[in-house]
C-alpha cells in the first residue's frame, strides 16, 4: 500500500533534490484523483492541491508501469484532465499536473463521480481490468447535491498485496 510520509515537505513547489526514490511495489493500481476546482476552493488552495498531487505521484511506482494515474477536475462541469494511459513517467505526469488550470464555479461532485464510473473506468481511458481501481476525491466537502454523492459501505474496499 502507499504511505503519505514525506509527501508534503518544506517547499510545496519544489521537491528536495535528495528525495528518496519512489518505493517499488508489486501491487499495481489504477489511481484516479477527482479534483475539486470550484469557487469555494479558490486559486491559492487549488495551487496547493496541485503541489500535493505532484509530490504524491512522485512517490508512486509509475515509471515501472505498476501504477497508472488519471485526473478528473470538476466544478459545475467535469473534464478528463489526464487519462490513466496518458503518462508513463513521473516527470511527464508532474509536468501535466503543473499545467492544470483553475476554473471556479459551483461544486458538482455527483457528476464528477458519475463521470469516473462511466468514462474513466474504461479501457479507452486506460483502465486495466486486471488491477484494482482507487478513486481519491480531493474537495472541500461542499457538494452541490450531498444526497447524490453519498458513498455506500459496499463501495469502499481495501486492497491487500
Amino acid at each position: 500500500m502507499f504511505t503519505l510520509s514525506g509527501v508534503v515537505g518544506p517547499s510545496p513547489t519544489t521537491p528536495s533534490p535528495s528525495s528518496p526514490p519512489p518505493p517499488t511495489t508489486e501491487c499495481p493500481a489504477d489511481v484516479i484523483f477527482v479534483v475539486d476546482e470550484s469557487g469555494s476552493i479558490g486559486s491559492t488552495n487549488f495551487d496547493l492541491v496541485k503541489s500535493f498531487l505532484s509530490q504524491l505521484v512522485s512517490r508512486l511506482d509509475i515509471d515501472r508501469g505498476n501504477t497508472r494515474v488519471g485526473i478528473v477536475t470538476f466544478s459545475s462541469d467535469v473534464e478528463t484532465t489526464i487519462n490513466l494511459n496518458a503518462h508513463s513517467s513521473v516527470a511527464s505526469l508532474r509536468s501535466a499536473i503543473s499545467s492544470l488550470g483553475y476554473a471556479g464555479d459551483t461544486t458538482n461532485t455527483a457528476a464528477a463521480l458519475a463521470y469516473v464510473r462511466t468514462t474513466m473506468l474504461t479501457a479507452a481511458a486506460g483502465d486495466r481490468s486486471n488491477v484494482p481501481n482507487v478513486v481519491v476525491v480531493l474537495t472541500d466537502g461542499g457538494s452541490g447535491d450531498t444526497s447524490a454523492t453519498r458513498v455506500s459501505n459496499f463501495a469502499v474496499k481495501f486492497i491487500r498485496c
